[in-house]
């Protein structure tokens, strides 16, 4: 196959990839707590030149190569919902919340009371505090969450605050190393956790989702150009090797 062909193939399965990142990304727009990620790309040169007339740099042949993608990590706008319950990190931190037989981490505060009174995710998962779930008694009225994270009741007919646990918020090191497992849910991976103090908690909040609408649908539009561009391109190399081939049939032997 000719240089030329391999060389937009290889743009085209780069474009395919960056088109799925930002479709996920504009279908998580409206998801608490979601973090955008966008494609990274490199150049990638090979010597598939080889004709004696190529010189120096001009033997060289350009690709472009998929390295992944990388996460923004930035917080998202906070919405007021005016529910108690839901809570929204200003901070690097992390809610701790027991799923999957284990310890995963969200920055979906959306939460709620389970049936036998323990605070969970929108999805059933426990939300872990400090000394394990947090858990409420029917008679608990007038929740309040300090920027700490330190959960107070009222208790039935009493005037003083019972503590009912304190929020657990984890830090990590390196956060665009955690794995995403879906459901808003991330594995801590090879990154290294801390008990976060210096992140706060605001009570009666939704982080909405870091993404940029507009910027994601623009980027959209770009990547669907380049991909029409460069499909134009190749039919057109196409059709000047087939007449080169044609032209060369008809030359007398």
């Amino acid at each position: 196959m000719q240089n030329a062909l391999l060389i937009g193939l290889s743009r085209q399965m780069t474009l395919e990839r960056q088109m799925d990142v930002i479709a996920n990304n504009v279908a998580n727009a409206n998801t608490n707590g979601f973090k955008a990620d966008h494609s990274l790309f490199e150049e990638y040169l090979n010597s598939n030149a080889r004709e004696d007339n190529f010189i120096g740099s001009d033997r060289r042949v350009s690709y472009v190569q998929d390295r992944g993608t990388f996460r923004d990590v930035g917080q998202g706008p906070m919405e007021p919902t005016n529910n108690p319950l839901d809570m929204a990190i200003n901070g690097n931190a992390y809610f701790a919340v027991q799923a999957n037989g284990g310890e995963l981490y969200t920055r979906d505060g959306k939460f709620s009371l389970n049936s036998t009174g323990q605070l969970v995710t929108a999805d059933g998962n426990l939300v872990l505090g400090n000394a394990g779930p947090i858990t409420f008694q029917p008679t608990d009225h007038d929740i309040n969450v300090a920027p700490d994270g330190t959960v107070t009741v009222l208790e039935g007919t009493a005037r003083t605050d019972s503590i009912r646990g304190k929020i657990r918020m984890v830090s990590f090191d390196d956060p665009a190393k955690l794995t995403k497992l879906g459901a808003n849910l991330y594995g801590a991976g090879s990154a290294n956790q801390q008990a976060d103090t210096k992140s706060t908690l605001q009570q009666g909040y939704i982080e909405k989702s870091n993404v940029n609408s507009v910027g994601e649908m623009t980027r959209m539009v770009e990547v669907m150009r380049s991909y029409t561009a460069i499909a134009n391109l190749l039919q057109q190399q196409s059709d000047m090797h087939k007449s080169a081939i044609e032209k060369l049939a008809d030359v007398p032997a």
